[in-house]
């Protein structure tokens, strides 16, 4: 007689021991440029209550009406997965990657940041752009808008040092990004 508590469990679901962590995934969704599409991939994520911390859409391929939305995304490995699998099934849907689980992706951001300063703060908002290499866009006697394009971690800080200098509006595009190596998303 086989002893039940030895074998191993049959489960496909996450037992009360074994919790899993919440990662972040950059998703690649290749989909046909057509009105209404991002309204249900967007859908679908809402539906399931989903969420979505960045996300940026554009046509990619005239000729073909193809458009790639990318999608930063939270949730343990096993909802990844469910997400993928069911943007997968949507019609419009070409193919979807999860460049981060293939390997480090190229991730970059743009952001416009206002700062409204006199004197050594202003002195010091131009010292620390310039390290960040970011570009004036804008100015006046009273302000700076610069503009900054990088790692998502990047702006962070830089926005974070900006605070203390006279911070008053931010604006981001939300990332564009783009496996690495020959091959096609």
């Amino acid at each position: 007689m086989t002893n039940m508590s030895k074998l191993p469990s049959k489960s496909h679901y996450v037992g009360p021991g074994a919790a899993q962590a919440v990662v972040s995934r950059t998703l690649s969704i290749i989909v046909d440029n057509e009105p209404g599409v991002l309204a249900r991939v967007i859908g679908l994520f809402s539906g399931r209550g989903y969420n979505i911390d960045s996300l940026t859409v554009t046509e990619t391929e005239h000729e073909k009406h193809l458009s790639r939305i990318t999608i930063v995304t939270l949730g343990t490995p096993d909802v990844i997965v469910q997400i993928k699998h069911q943007l997968e099934r949507l019609v419009p849907v070409h193919r979807v990657r999860d460049l981060t689980a293939e390997g480090v992706a190229l991730e970059r951001e743009l952001a416009l940041v206002k700062v409204v300063g006199k004197g050594d703060k202003r002195i010091e908002a131009l010292r620390i752009a310039e390290i960040f290499r970011a570009k004036v866009v804008d100015t006046s006697t009273e302000h700076f808008v610069f503009e900054i394009t990088g790692k998502p971690s990047k702006l962070e800080e830089f926005i974070q040092i900006m605070t203390e200098l006279g911070l008053v509006e931010v604006s981001r595009t939300g990332i564009a990004a783009i496996g690495r190596g020959p091959a096609s998303s």
